[in-house]
């Protein structure tokens, strides 16, 4: 599956990243700060034991997160919500 940017060619390319880098220079992001936040961010999904469809994750521990709450509230089974990793 390929990313939207590795799609892109060419100026339109190039015009995409200029944006970027502005964008994180203009709100102070480090490469480095990125590369962790994404590494974080996919530690996270891989010990998620339950996710929605919409990309919200709970690992299982502490109260239930509202989104969950709000699922459960609505009458859909918690079980529902359980995935694969991080059982």
């Amino acid at each position: 599956m390929s990313t939207t940017i590795e799609r892109l060619d060419g100026e339109a390319r190039d015009r995409l990243i200029r944006w970027i880098r502005h964008r994180m220079e203009e709100f102070g992001i480090t490469p480095s700060a990125l590369a962790q936040s994404l590494e974080a961010d996919s530690r996270a999904e891989q010990t998620a034991s339950y996710r929605d469809a919409w990309g919200n994750s709970w690992n299982g521990n502490g109260d239930l997160p509202e989104w969950l709450k709000r699922a459960v509230a609505a009458g859909q089974s918690i079980e529902h919500f359980r995935c694969g990793e991080g059982v």
